[in-house]
């Protein structure tokens, strides 16, 4: 049987006669290299890593995953996440990267991201840690929700065989990050949850090295798991899609009652986190709901935690409404403001007031920003520079 790196760069004629020898499994897993992998974007090349090879031999991508049940009849039931998905021998889970094999459940991403980037820490956005810094930002394929509006669907909306990918083991990914003179380590673009194990061994390695650790995350997540990654986790950046059960059914296949309680799970640990709200137009944009969702985070999460109203964009399978009015932005930071909120952000507007950071005291700007660059910084020691008041965050100034 060929290995994979011997098919990958074959036209689907080439690979045709072995495919008489091929299962029904196997077949449609090299159909997914020969058709699918061309025509989706190399994510990889986000940054050159030359020295970074394809592992000839695919089982380095795959480790027994954590958190799962062994069920009778050599079924599993994952525990990663709220699904808590009942997995029959070789069926994959809701994410399409973990698949239970005669019993054993596994990881099929383990060192496997197919993006690799240096981003700037506001592009996640983070407004309140370490402003300025560099975050090398890497992602696996699969998510474990399927948002209609995704902005990464090509690579989170795939399975790992659909989607070109790299090998970088946590050791060498921690090394890029040095190298590219990121001061963090963030995991996102799709959903880290399900590339949990790669997440946290890269995150544990890091943290040794002195990196910070970024997780980009719905907070679609179960407690235990989520409590064991706070502890390699510096700052965790939770999108919030909405607040309503029937939102996060019907455009998100989720829930919102875990989400909620990943945030106040990651208040009690102690981990730096902001919120980002997308507003999408007559979905999530009423002002009671924006009202609801601000009491319930100064009330749960407290007044100190950011809040980013984001512009929503056409895309994926949401394509039928407009982009966000900016008035519609700006009356949902009104809102959290009177609600008491002491930093509400708007996102998506390029050059907006609503970018800069104030100090809940006197209104100064302490943080000037234009998209995702920071031009000047007005935090020395925790504070305010004019009042005093320390401001809420992680700074390194």
């Amino acid at each position: 049987m060929k290995t994979f790196s011997e098919y990958q760069d074959k036209s689907p004629r080439e690979i045709e006669p072995d495919l008489l020898y091929l299962d029904r499994r196997r077949f449609l897993k090299l159909s997914c290299i020969s058709v699918c992998g061309l025509m989706l974007p190399n994510r990889a090349n986000g940054i050159h890593i030359p020295d970074v090879p394809f592992p000839d031999d695919e089982k380095k991508f795959i480790i027994e995953a954590r958190y799962y049940e062994k069920l009778e009849y050599k079924k599993i039931k994952c525990k990663l996440c709220p699904r808590e998905c009942v997995i029959d021998e070789r069926e994959r889970g809701y994410c399409g990267v973990r698949e239970n094999r005669e019993g054993v459940y596994y990881s099929l991403v383990y060192a496997r991201p197919c993006a690799l980037h240096a981003d700037p820490i506001e592009k996640k956005p983070l407004f309140h840690f370490n402003p300025g810094s560099m975050a090398f930002s890497i992602a696996t394929a699969g998510c474990n929700v399927n948002c209609k509006f995704c902005q990464n669907w090509d690579i989170s909306q795939v399975r790992p065989e659909e989607v070109r990918s790299v090998y970088a083991t946590p050791q060498r990914t921690v090394q890029l990050a040095e190298k590219s003179n990121c001061q963090s380590i963030a995991y996102t673009y799709s959903e880290p949850t399900i590339f949990y194990e790669y997440m946290y061994d890269t995150a544990a390695i890091a943290q040794k090295a002195g990196i910070k650790n970024v997780v980009v995350t719905a907070g679609y997540i179960s407690p235990e798991p989520l409590i064991e990654l706070c502890k390699v986790s510096d700052a965790i950046k939770v999108d919030l899609k909405a607040f309503s059960e029937s939102y996060y059914k019907n455009v998100v296949n989720g829930e919102l009652k875990p989400v909620l309680t990943s945030l106040e799970l990651m208040l009690k640990a102690g981990i730096w986190t902001e919120i980002v709200y997308l507003v999408v137009p007559t979905l999530n944009d009423s002002e009671q709901e924006i009202k609801e969702l601000s009491r319930w985070i100064n009330t749960n999460l407290g007044k100190n935690v950011p809040i980013h109203f984001t512009r929503f964009h056409p895309q994926y399978l949401l394509k039928n409404l407009p982009p966000t009015p900016i008035n519609t932005l700006e009356n949902a930071k009104a809102i959290a403001d009177a609600e008491g909120l002491n930093y509400v952000y708007i996102g998506n507007v390029p050059g907006h007031d609503a970018e800069n950071t104030r100090c809940p005291q006197c209104n100064e700007i302490l943080l000037e920003r234009t998209g995702f660059f920071v031009k000047k910084i007005n935090i020395r020691s925790n504070k305010c520079m004019f009042c005093q008041t320390p401001i809420a965050g992680i700074w390194n100034q």
